[in-house]
């Protein structure tokens, strides 16, 4: 078992949803980092992948959080995928990508189709500053609101029946005509 703990600042955060679709795809949507502001372009943006493969162990991006009182610029990666179970995301970002960030993913298999998506995430501001700014904006209150409104996106989205597969975004700096994610 991989140890997904780290010193608690601010979190663990969590929330979770219904989705009536099958596990697996739900699994998909949230692994692939390139569909990733499909579901949570309301509190993230300029966002963009560190590498070419979207998806598994190593997968990155990079991309910007508008909390109250402050926007900082975090990265995430993929670092545990447990198929089609779990998908665990380490990360920095903030004052001289000082604050630690766990988002945990987990699938839960439901009666028919149905799943439950839960998301857990938490930070560690090593600067003081940081910390400070996270406790007075209310950063835990505004983190959960924002991880419950995308698990609601990201569930109306695979519930869909046009079917719209999300956007994808590319690599930061790719020859957007050499590479196609589409």
């Amino acid at each position: 078992m991989v140890d997904t703990r780290i010193t608690q600042a601010m979190g663990p955060v969590s929330a979770e949803v219904d989705i009536d679709v099958p596990r697996r795809q739900a699994f998909e949507l949230i692994g692939d980092l390139s569909r990733r502001p499909s579901f949570t372009d309301h509190f993230v943006s300029d966002f963009h992948l560190t590498r070419v493969g979207p998806s598994g162990p190593g997968a990155g991006a990079r991309f910007r959080v508008s909390l109250p009182l402050h926007r900082v610029w975090m990265d995430t990666a993929i670092s545990v995928v447990e198929e089609p179970l779990r998908i665990v995301e380490r990360g920095c970002g903030g004052r001289g990508n000082g604050t630690l960030s766990l988002t945990a993913w987990e699938l839960l298999e439901g009666p028919g189709s149905l799943t439950r998506a839960r998301v857990s995430y938490r930070t560690e501001p090593t600067h003081g500053l940081d910390r400070a700014v996270e406790r007075l904006g209310g950063a835990s209150i505004w983190y959960g609101r924002a991880w419950r409104e995308a698990l609601h996106r990201m569930r109306d989205l695979l519930e869909s029946e046009e079917g719209t597969p999300a956007r994808r975004v590319g690599v930061a700096g790719g020859d957007s005509h050499a590479i196609r994610i589409s």
